[in-house]
């Protein structure tokens, strides 16, 4: 019993931090790690220290000083008020902060990464992992809290739909990031049930390429996108984050050209040349062509050896060569892929952002070009491509008889149909819709999840194996467990399999996410089906990232957001293209969904230029139309923001005017008499008066001018018979 307490419990870590001198000196890395003891007591965090894996230690970190704590709280939480996230000011005094307002796991987790990690200037210990002298430092994570991780699968595994509450549940965990994601998942799921009813009726009714599925999917694609827009802003104001990205983290690696003197505040701040980075950003433009060409060039390619196997060639071993293209594929664009990005990040790094926030938004950008490219450009060469060109391209495509060559018996199984005799397979983009939001789903769903818990079930096992012949041979095996108390063995145990776990990225799922929906938005038209699918995938997708998170990554630190950054300028984007696209495929496939058959004879291009036309000018006012209902109606977060508001303004009212600074002050009725006449004559002879002070001396307090108004009116009124008249 003592043993399963021990392993579910963190024995009261906040943070481990792993200290690896594989390939440092004794002396260097006894240094180094003086310095980081050293380093983290000074912010006010004790430490243990227990030995771990291959030349590893195991640093585990607690808050050690409550008062310094207390202290970086307060100074955070001032700060997001004086940003305007939070609407109320802290309690001045410190010890006051915690007993007003508690803390939750990710805010606590948030303040201590913030003591470990920001510049000692900043109050911190500006221990940044493998950077400058911290290099042995391989990383710092929490420990994950195993109790609440298995109630958390078990509740989310019988639940169909997500509560406001679930999400709260994890924003107190792991930070508004990771919560935003679940977020936009659940909602994005929700709304997936209209279009899903509604494709397999047209599935069944309407057929493929319908204009009116179109229709109705282009309007699906707006209401949602300007849904989660007012969603971003009622999460933000629940979770009190909302104008978080205001307060940004300067970048370490940000050079500045000059320091100059704030106008307003008189600070002088560091400054890079706003035209300099915008004269580097304009390389933004031979990189995208870059990539165009590279991954374009090799999808196209592909294409063509595909098309060539497929509908051309006709000799032996056929059915296996079919599969070529694709293992290309999934061997170079990968591999492609990443050295694409590689130079995406250098750009990036060129470009000199001055803050995190900034730095990411700009490679997600430049990524999401890279992931369009591998992800559409084969469903746009078949729809714009090989569906009205076909007849023309295919007696060209012999050049790729080399992939087929040592199978061929003759030269006629190599050669290209002429062009009246040549059909182009109408089916062909069809499956190719369904390959990718059905097939690859699940491909991706299999090397997300499965094969990372075989990677690390065969490492493991591949340690116990090494550690079983190192014994053998007289040594001392993996050296790890040699010195652990037997109250703490399972405990280390887990934490030295957390330590080899990998960093969960959130960005990751956003982009599949992002991606899934450009699918959706540009090419459901071809297979009415897509949004059944995605509707499947997303509830399996939920529940899968939650286990991800707590079985298959280490526990990832708290970070703050108030939206889902710029990969919601990514949906906006691909919901505008996906207006074109899907007008331009059913006009192309209007014929009944047969399409140009391969010539461009049949296309008429003033209509389908006009038919984009429209498409494209309909959407911009349906967004408009839509966002500008959206604002009118009413939504809880924007009614608490409104509650949180006028508490605030009446309470700083309140304390500076008094409680009853509204109330009409009570006065004596003085009556008037010769004696209180006679004082006024006496008094207005002791000083000199003028007009004004014989004008507000008449009436000396409101029931006078009430009865000298009452006198008055009595006297102006219009007679009884007057009135009849």
């Amino acid at each position: 019993m003592a043993n399963n307490n021990a392993v579910h419990s963190n024995f009261g870590v906040d943070y481990v931090v792993t200290y690896r001198f594989t390939d440092t000196n004794n002396a260097e890395a006894q240094d180094g790690f003086t310095n980081l003891m050293q380093a983290l007591y000074r912010v006010g965090l004790a430490t243990e220290v227990r030995n771990g894996d291959n030349c590893a230690l195991l640093v585990f970190v607690k808050v050690g000083n409550d008062k310094r704590f207390a202290q970086e709280v307060y100074r955070s939480r001032v700060k997001d008020w004086l940003h305007g996230v939070r609407a109320a000011e802290p309690a001045r005094e410190t010890r006051n902060t915690l007993a007003g307002e508690s803390l939750n796991e990710a805010e606590r987790f948030r303040v201590i990464h913030h003591l470990i990690t920001s510049p000692r200037e900043e109050g911190g210990a500006g221990i940044i992992p493998k950077e400058g002298q911290w290099k042995n430092v391989e990383a710092i994570f929490p420990l994950h809290d195993h109790t609440f991780n298995k109630e958390w699968i078990k509740k989310w595994s019988t639940m169909t739909f997500l509560k406001a509450e679930d999400f709260d549940q994890i924003r107190d965990r792991f930070g508004e990031k990771i919560a935003y994601y679940f977020a936009f998942t659940q909602s994005y799921f929700q709304f997936l049930i209209f279009p899903a009813a509604f494709g397999f009726a047209s599935w069944v009714i309407l057929g493929s390429f319908s204009p009116i599925y179109a229709i109705v999917n282009g309007l699906w694609c707006v209401t949602f996108v300007e849904y989660w827009k007012r969603q971003e802003i009622d999460l933000g104001v629940r979770w009190g984050v909302k104008g978080v990205a205001g307060i940004q983290q300067k970048r370490r690696e940000f050079q500045h050209e000059k320091e100059v003197r704030d106008p307003v505040t008189g600070e002088t701040i560091q400054v890079f040349p706003a035209t300099k980075r915008l004269s580097r950003q304009l390389l933004q433009v031979p990189f995208a062509v870059l990539a165009v060409l590279a991954l374009g060039t090799l999808i196209a390619t592909c294409f063509g050896i595909e098309i060539f196997l497929s509908e051309v060639y006709n000799g032996p071993g056929k059915t296996l060569l079919v599969f070529l293209p694709t293992g290309i594929l999934t061997t170079l664009v990968p591999t492609l892929t990443s050295v694409l990005t590689s130079v995406a990040t250098r750009l990036n790094d060129y470009e000199n952002w001055e803050t995190s926030e900034n730095y990411q938004s700009a490679l997600t950008q430049k990524i999401f070009v890279l992931n369009f490219i591998t992800s559409y450009l084969p469903i746009f060469l078949t729809a714009f491509v090989y569906v009205p060109f076909g007849s023309l391209i295919v007696p060209y495509l012999d050049i790729f008889s080399l992939t087929a060559k040592p199978f061929a018996q003759n030269e006629k199984q190599l050669q290209a149909p002429e062009t009246a005799g040549f059909v182009i397979n109408p089916s062909r983009l069809r499956k190719q819709v369904i390959y990718f939001t059905v097939t690859a789903q699940i491909v991706n769903f299999a090397l997300e999840t499965i094969m990372p818990y075989v990677k690390r079930r065969g490492f493991s096992k591949y340690q116990e194996m090494k550690s079983e012949r190192a014994a053998k041979k007289g040594g001392a095996g993996s050296g790890a467990t040699i010195e652990d108390l037997a109250e703490e063995a399972d405990f280390l145990k887990r934490v030295r399999k957390e330590a080899e776990l990998d960093v969960y990225d959130v960005a990751t799922d956003l982009r599949e996410m992002v991606v899934q929906f450009g699918y959706l938005a540009l090419f459901s038209v071809v297979w009415p089906l897509t949004p059944v699918s995605f509707l499947v995938n997303n509830w399996v997708e939920l529940r899968s990232d939650a286990v991800k998170i707590c079985v298959e990554m280490q526990r990832p630190t708290p970070l703050r957001a108030d939206s889902i950054g710029p990969w919601l300028d990514s949906l906006q984007f691909l919901t505008w293209l996906g207006s074109i696209t899907t007008a331009a495929l059913a006009y192309l496939f209007s014929n009944d969904g047969m399409g140009p058959d391969g010539t461009p004879a049949t296309i008429k291009g003033w209509a389908l230029l006009l038919t984009i036309f429209f498409s494209e000018h309909i959407y911009l006012m349906v967004r408009w139309g839509v966002g500008l209902a959206i604002s009118k109606i009413d939504s809880p977060g924007m009614e608490k923001e409104r509650g949180e508001r006028f508490t605030v303004r009446k309470r700083y009212l309140q304390d500076a005017m008094g409680h009853d600074v509204l109330d009409v002050p009570a006065h004596a009725e003085e009556k008037i008499t010769r004696e209180s006449l006679e004082e006024d004559a006496r008094q207005s002879t002791l000083r000199k008066m003028g007009p004004q002070e014989h004008f507000w001396s008449r009436q000396r307090s409101w029931e006078e001018s009430a009865k000298v108004g009452s006198n008055l009116i009595e006297k102006m009124a219009p007679k009884e018979g007057k009135k009849q008249q």
